[in-house]
């Protein structure tokens, strides 16, 4: 399995740029996504910034990588680390979905 971490820019450089996120702070590549001014968020995987996110897409992506945690050490109640989906009903997407 891949897994992208959220980190946030914190000093860029040419071509990379230090960024801090889940507890560390690293020096990551930003070839892809081009360069980025401090603050901004990024999805990381293996070094590189694969895309541009945005701030709320960011917690909601380490509330998910917490509950992956949590689910390792034996807990069993999701809800707070996906409090945005707890009251919502599912909801099919579009091409899911017939036409009346």
């Amino acid at each position: 399995m891949c897994i992208g971490v959220p980190m946030q820019v914190v000093e860029a450089g040419d071509g990379h740029a230090w960024c801090d996120g889940r507890g560390g702070r690293s020096r990551i590549d930003l070839a892809i996504v081009g360069p980025q001014p401090a603050g901004t968020w990024v999805l990381v995987f293996q070094g590189a910034a694969r895309r541009v996110m945005s701030a709320e897409e960011a917690g909601q992506t380490n509330a998910a990588l917490d509950a992956l945690a949590a689910a390792i050490e034996g807990e069993r109640d999701f809800g707070p680390y996906f409090a945005d989906l707890v009251e919502r009903e599912p909801r099919l997407p579009e091409h899911l979905r017939r036409e009346s």
